[in-house]
């Protein structure tokens, strides 16, 4: 059984060394759910994803995908990175709220 998020926030541009990304910091209580599914996952098939990743169905407006949520070191931060795809199918800019959901899996 997969569990399923929802939660609006702020569309962000990050500057990296290769290139411009846009995503959404994911904080909180879904946060929190995402660490207890990764947990799970750990205790469950004695292993952990790529860089602590989660997979997940993300869904913002009619665009699904699936994709995965990379944790932030030393913090209780996940970021969904929103692809140039995703972001002109959607209408999105940067600074924009996306309405976002999420189905761990």
């Amino acid at each position: 059984m997969s569990e399923s998020l929802a939660c609006t926030l702020p569309l962000r541009r990050w500057q990296g060394d290769r290139g411009t990304y846009h995503l959404v910091t994911i904080t909180g209580e879904a946060a929190e759910a995402i660490a207890a599914h990764a947990l799970m996952h750990r205790l469950e098939f004695g292993t952990q994803r790529g860089f602590g990743s989660v997979k997940v169905m993300a869904s913002v407006g009619r665009t699904n995908w699936k994709t995965s949520v990379f944790p932030q070191r030393e913090k209780s931060e996940w970021v969904l990175l929103v692809s140039k795809k995703v972001m002109r199918a959607e209408d999105l800019a940067e600074g924009d709220p996306v309405e976002l959901e999420l189905e761990l899996l």
